[in-house]
């Protein structure tokens, strides 16, 4: 259970709704809101296609490559540990959303890289591969992750009343923050294993 909670919270973190609340609204703005809906809705469920078929091949794609769960662990502390300090110092570059006005996304930029980005399906990979007797459990942190970012993005304009900008760029920050420490630990773990081989 504790497990669960962990990588819930994990992936949750490194889909990063608040941090991408401004991106999707930005994005959005120029549709109405039943159309904003729609389109919101159909790039998570394509995103959630996406993050589940690397949940599931993750583990395949490992062993044909012949990588150790060690050298897994250790590199996905490192991506971890560098997507978190953009979290906590953003740049201006990260704000770009490459679309054009009035252009309706599809698959980019909301579904990939925004929320099953690189470093989401790295980790999706590394999970499976650490925990391959556990995929219910896994599949269900996923479900629950995905559904609290849907949520958070549905009440985007929400969000941004309660909070503000610089409320919300506080938020992303304490979760890069948290990301850090967790990313800390996947690094320490894998070095860990290393050592006892």
């Amino acid at each position: 259970m504790n497990d669960m909670i962990s990588s819930i919270i994990l992936l949750l973190l490194i889909m990063d709704p608040l941090g991408n609340l401004p991106i999707f609204m930005s994005v959005l703005k120029n549709f109405t809101p039943k159309r904003r809906k729609i389109v919101l809705i159909r790039e998570m469920i394509i995103a959630l296609i996406i993050m589940i078929l690397f949940l599931f091949a993750g583990e395949k794609i490992l062993s044909i490559l012949n990588l150790r769960t060690e050298t897994v662990s250790i590199s996905g502390g490192i991506i971890l540990f560098l997507i978190a300090i953009n979290m906590i110092f953003p740049t201006k570059e990260n704000n770009n959303n490459g679309i054009s006005v009035g252009e309706e996304p599809f698959l980019v930029p909301l579904a990939i890289p925004l929320v099953a980005g690189p470093s989401l399906l790295a980790t999706l990979m590394l999970l499976s591969h650490q925990y391959p007797n556990q995929m219910i459990y896994l599949s269900v942190s996923l479900i629950i992750a995905w559904i609290i970012t849907l949520i958070i993005l549905l009440l985007s304009g929400v969000f941004l009343r309660i909070f503000g900008s610089k409320g919300v760029n506080a938020l992303e920050r304490l979760m890069g923050l948290i990301l850090i420490m967790l990313s800390t630990q996947m690094f320490l773990d894998g070095i860990r294993s290393w050592f006892k081989i």
